[in-house]
C-alpha cells in the first residue's frame, strides 16, 4: 500500500514546496520512499504551474536539496480523498482546509510533528522577507519531517 501525504501554504512556492522535499528525502532516507507519495499544493490559485520562489529554491539548492521540478497547485476540496494526512504550513491554512474536509479526514499542523515546536507552532511565511526567513522555514521543515516519518512509518506499520 502507498501511503499519500500533501503539505499546503498560501501558494505552494516557498513553505510547502520546501516542505515538499526536504519530506521526500527524510523519508527516503528512512527507506520509505518506495511507499510514500509526498505533494505539495496551495489554498489560494495565484502561482499555478509556477515554479518554486527563488529564494526558496536557492536554500534547498544550498544545503543539497533539489527543488527544480516544482510546480505550484491549488489543493481543491476533492483533493481529500487523494491524501492520508494533510499538513497545513500555518493556522490560516489550516482553517481553510479544515473548512474544506470531509469528516474523518487528518488535517494538522505540519510543525505538530516537531516534539520541540510549542502547541499550535506554524511554519512563517517567507515571502515578503530576506534570505534569513528561507533558511529559518529549512530548518523548521527538517526538524518536523523526522516526526512526519515517524508518524508515516508507525502508520503503515499499522496497515500491514
Amino acid at each position: 500500500m502507498t501511503y499519500r501525504v500533501c503539505l499546503v501554504c498560501m501558494g505552494n512556492i516557498c513553505r510547502s514546496p520546501m516542505a515538499e522535499v526536504v519530506l521526500r528525502r527524510t523519508l527516503a532516507e528512512r527507506g520509505l520512499g518506495d511507499r510514500v507519495i509526498v505533494e505539495s499544493a496551495g489554498t489560494g490559485g495565484w502561482h499555478v504551474g509556477d515554479p518554486m520562489d527563488e529564494r526558496a529554491l536557492e536554500i534547498l539548492t544550498e544545503h543539497g536539496y533539489d527543488g527544480t521540478a516544482h510546480r505550484a497547485r491549488q489543493f481543491t476540496k476533492d483533493w481529500f480523498d487523494r491524501y492520508d494526512l494533510v499538513l497545513a504550513m500555518d493556522r490560516d491554512n489550516l482553517s481553510n482546509l479544515r473548512h474544506l474536509a470531509p469528516g474523518g479526514v487528518e488535517v494538522r499542523l505540519f510543525r505538530s510533528f516537531d516534539p520541540a515546536a510549542p502547541d499550535g507552532a506554524e511554519v512563517p511565511d517567507p515571502y515578503y522577507g530576506g534570505r534569513e526567513g528561507f533558511e529559518e522555514v529549512l530548518g523548521l521543515v527538517e526538524a518536523a519531517s523526522e516526526g512526519v516519518a515517524k508518524h508515516v512509518a508507525d502508520s503503515l506499520d499499522e496497515i500491514h
